[in-house]
């Protein structure tokens, strides 16, 4: 049997149930789900093509496939990218949960995640049976010796952006020791007080996509968590034989999700409203935490507020939730967040407005 941590959202039963017996109805921050609505060329894009009697292919058609080259070239300054880089995944957490396993890692390989993570990453080399070393600093991770590196800016759960002078020493540090580095970009879209940088950038990989590997998912940029689109691009020796073990298990997209995901890619004027949104929410929340105790650390980008009273944040957990409020203790993402609590922005303007008068 698979030893796998008990799943943490289990743990905040009692204090959801306290914060929906608020008259006015809980406000759900613990969990960053979109709120808002599909654009609409996404969902014209999907049921324009849902007519799909057959299979649909596992590397994406060609147009998802040039959709996403464009995105990553014009967003985010990708340099020899193509095709056989390129690669549609499920959503981006099946991608994180399989990518040790799909690299054929096992029993021995070390895998170097964030002290503060997404839990999946830690998940995912659990279920190669890796061995699991969790790690902030390049020169030490390059110590540890790893097959697979996982980065992430702006991260979940703290926002933290790493600069251009960090992503070139984690690159460095992966190639010193012939590692693949992942980088999680699922947020990039949303950085506040930093601009987010990619690995494909030219400026912070010396012209080369060798050893690297970024993650990206529509879910928040476009809201269609629902639509489960996600895609990883970079070196192309990375992204053929993980193509080939995806085409054995039948990991593939639908058709119609992949052309919404080529109209969705295409467009940038609804990422923008997007960004609106959630800064406006954010600008709301951010001082009415402050205004009760809370310091907001980090939290340069992303969705979510790090927020702590200087307390164990499970007990800032009850005293939200006191309030109405449910939000994340930090333990979820490893033991250096014990003192403080992830605070999301994906709620409705309504709910945002609602805990802050709560707060008040």
């Amino acid at each position: 049997m698979l030893s796998l941590p008990d799943f943490p959202w289990d743990s905040l039963a009692d204090a959801k149930r306290l914060a929906a017996s608020h008259p006015d109805g809980i406000v759900d921050l613990s969990v960053g789900t979109p709120v808002d609505p599909t654009p609409a060329l996404a969902v014209d894009a999907l049921s324009g093509a849902a007519q799909a009697p057959g299979y649909p292919q596992v590397w994406g058609t060609p147009a998802l496939r040039q959709a996403v080259i464009g995105y990553l070239e014009r967003r985010w300054r990708a340099c020899g990218l193509d095709e056989a880089g390129v690669l549609p995944t499920i959503g981006s957490k099946e991608l994180v949960a399989s990518l040790p396993l799909q690299l054929g890692l096992g029993a021995g390989d070390a895998v170097v995640i964030p002290r503060l993570a997404y839990p999946t990453y830690d998940v995912g080399a659990r279920l190669a049976g890796c061995r699991v070393a969790a790690c902030d600093d390049p020169a030490e991770a390059a110590e540890i010796g790893p097959k697979l590196v996982w980065i992430n800016s702006p991260a979940n759960p703290h926002g933290r952006v790493l600069g251009a002078d960090d992503l070139r020493a984690w690159i460095g540090a992966a190639r010193a020791v012939g590692a693949v580095l992942a980088s999680d970009e699922c947020y990039g879209e949303f950085g506040w007080e930093a601009e987010p940088v990619s690995v494909l950038d030219p400026a912070v990989n010396g012209g080369s996509l060798d050893g690297l590997l970024a993650v990206h998912s529509l879910s928040k940029r476009s809201n269609v968590a629902g639509y489960r689109a996600g895609f990883a691009a970079g070196d192309p020796s990375i992204v053929k034989p993980l193509l080939e073990v995806r085409k054995h298990a039948g990991l593939m997209l639908p058709d119609p999700v992949q052309s919404a995901m080529a109209a969705l890619l295409a467009d940038d004027a609804h990422v923008e409203a997007q960004r609106a949104r959630y800064l406006a929410r954010r600008d709301v929340l951010r001082p009415a935490l402050e205004g009760v105790g809370f310091r907001v650390d980090d939290s340069q980008g992303s969705l979510y507020l790090w927020a702590s009273q200087g307390v164990d944040g499970r007990a800032s957990v009850g005293w939200l939730a006191e309030r109405g409020i449910l939000v994340a203790p930090g333990d979820f993402y490893g033991p250096d967040g014990r003192d403080h609590v992830r605070v999301a922005l994906t709620a409705t303007d309504e709910r945002i407005a609602a805990a802050a008068r709560r707060l008040a």
